[in-house]
C-alpha cells in the first residue's frame, strides 16, 4: 500500500511565498507511483490541503488528518518545506513527534538550535570551527554604537538572530548606519547578531543523509552583484552561483571535512546547506539552513544535479531515509 505523504509549505514568517514555491516543486517531483502526495498549506489563518483543482480541505489539528470524499486520511510522513517559523525552527516538528508522525527534517531540538544563529555559532566554536567575531543585542537593551564598532569593526553585518532568506540583514559601512540597521533587524526578530565583515570567497555547501551516509554535494561559489548575498541576489538573479566552486583540491578537501564535522556536531539529518567565507584559505562558518530552497533554481537542487542526482531522486531519498529512521 502506498504511503501518504504530506508536503508542508507556507509558514508564518516573511519566507511564506518562497516556501510555497519550494513545496510546489517537491509535490511536482515526488514519485506518484510510490506515494500518495498532498500539498499542505500551513498558514496563520488556516491549515489546509489543496488539491490539483484548488479545492481546500481543512486539516484536523488534533491528529493532523483530513477528510476527503467522506474518507479520513492519515499521513505516514511529513515532507518539511517550510522555511522559517514554524518549520525550520522545529516548532511544528515537535507537534509531529507528539503525534508519532515521521518527518524529513532533523529532530526538533536540532532544528531549533541551528535556526538560532547565536546558539548554533556557540556550539560549533567549542569544536574548533572558526567563526566571525560577533556582538549580541536584544530588543530593549542599551545600544552602544562605539562599543559595537570597537568589537566587530566596520564594515559589519547586522542580522536578525532567527530569520532566513536574508530578510532584515544589512551591511553597515559607516557609523551612522548602525542604528537604522539594528532597527531593521528588530522588525524580524527580538534578538540580533552583529558580525565582523570577512573579506573572502563565499562558499555554500549542501550536506544530506543520502542512502544512509552523510554526503557532501558539489560546492557552490557565490558571486553577488550586490554588497552581499541578499534577497535580490538570492531570488532576483543578482548573483552568480558557480557550481562546482572554483577552489583548489586542497581547500575542497578541507571544506568537505569541516562540513561533515559540522553536520555531525549538530546531530543533523535530512537536508542542510551551510555558508562559509574563505579568508587566507581558512573557512569561517556563518550559518546553517536546514530547510533550504528546493526549487529547480535553488542551490541544493543545483548541487545535486551536478552530482547527477535529479529532483525526484533527491526528494524520494529524503522520504525513504525518514521512513527508515
Amino acid at each position: 500500500m502506498k504511503k501518504n505523504i504530506a508536503i508542508i509549505m507556507g509558514g508564518y514568517s516573511s519566507e511564506v511565498n518562497i516556501s510555497l514555491e519550494s513545496g510546489a516543486v517537491v509535490y511536482q517531483h515526488i514519485s506518484k507511483e510510490k506515494y500518495n502526495t498532498y500539498k499542505v498549506h500551513i498558514l496563520k489563518n488556516k491549515w489546509i490541503v489543496v488539491d490539483d483543482n484548488g479545492k481546500e480541505y481543512a486539516i484536523n489539528k488534533h491528529d493532523f488528518s483530513i477528510i476527503i470524499n467522506n474518507k479520513t486520511i492519515h499521513f505516514d510522513l511529513v515532507f518539511n518545506a517550510i522555511h522559517g517559523h514554524p518549520g525550520e525552527d522545529g516548532t511544528i516538528l515537535a507537534y509531529f513527534d507528539l503525534l508519532g508522525i515521521k518527518h524529513t527534517s532533523a529532530p526538533f531540538y536540532q532544528m531549533a538550535l541551528t535556526f538560532n544563529k547565536r546558539d548554533c555559532l556557540s556550539v560549533v566554536k567549542q569544536y574548533g570551527v572558526k567563526t566571525a567575531t560577533s556582538y549580541y543585542l536584544d530588543k530593549g537593551e542599551t545600544i552602544d554604537v562605539g562599543k559595537i564598532i570597537k568589537k566587530v569593526g566596520l564594515p559589519c553585518f547586522v542580522k536578525p538572530n532567527k530569520a532566513g532568506s536574508s530578510f532584515g540583514i544589512s551591511k553597515v559601512k559607516h557609523q551612522n548606519e548602525v542604528i537604522p540597521a539594528i532597527e531593521k533587524a528588530f522588525t524580524e526578530d527580538s534578538q540580533i547578531l552583529i558580525e565582523e565583515f570577512l573579506d573572502g570567497t563565499e562558499i555554500t555547501i549542501g550536506v544530506l543523509n543520502y542512502h544512509n551516509t552523510i554526503k557532501v554535494l558539489p560546492m557552490t561559489e557565490i558571486v553577488s552583484e550586490n554588497d552581499f548575498f541578499d534577497y535580490e541576489a538570492k531570488y532576483l538573479g543578482k548573483s552568480q552561483e558557480i557550481t562546482p566552486a572554483r577552489i583548489s583540491n586542497e581547500l575542497h578537501k578541507k571544506l568537505e571535512k569541516i562540513a561533515t564535522k559540522v553536520y555531525k556536531i549538530l546531530n543533523m539529518s535530512g537536508f542542510s546547506r551551510s555558508e562559509y567565507i574563505i579568508v587566507n584559505e581558512e573557512p569561517y562558518f556563518l550559518e546553517m539552513n536546514t530547510v533550504p530552497g528546493l526549487t529547480a533554481a535553488s542551490i541544493i537542487p543545483q548541487q545535486a544535479a551536478e552530482e547527477g542526482i535529479g529532483l525526484q531522486e533527491l526528494f524520494d531519498n529524503a522520504i525513504e531515509m525518514a521512513l527508515k529512521n
